[in-house]
């Protein structure tokens, strides 16, 4: 199973981003599993920012982006995205993607199977 992120890059404050992740993989059946996205600062810990089910009609996401950054997914594209609005230079992060172990999402990164490479976000003040 393969992760393709993209969308990262270069942005001021309050501008936005739309993050994606494209799945690859021949026994992998995408629409039957959740899947979540990550971030990690330099320096710092990795940490959950959203998941979202299977079917796309649960989600989750931390606190500090809650009203500002939306999960959704294309289970026809095998693609996940996140919306990212009003960014801070806080957001300022490396995003990863990750396929989730079961079809409902889960805030800890070792119910997660495979990972994206990830994209660059960096948010200038």
């Amino acid at each position: 199973v393969q992760l393709q992120a993209s969308g990262g890059g270069l942005v001021q404050a309050g501008g936005s981003l739309k993050l994606s992740c494209v799945v690859s993989g021949d026994t992998y059946t995408f629409s039957s599993y959740s899947m979540g996205w990550f971030r990690q600062a330099p320096g710092k810990e990795r940490e959950f920012v959203a998941h979202i089910a299977w079917s796309g009609t649960m989600k989750y996401y931390v606190d500090s982006v809650k009203g500002r950054f939306t999960i959704s997914r294309d289970n026809a594209k095998n693609t996940v995205y996140l919306q990212m609005t009003s960014l801070r230079p806080e957001d300022t992060a490396l995003y990863y993607c990750a396929t989730g172990r079961g079809p409902y999402g889960s805030k800890w990164y070792g119910d997660y199977d495979y990972w994206g490479q990830g994209t660059l976000v960096t948010v200038s003040s």
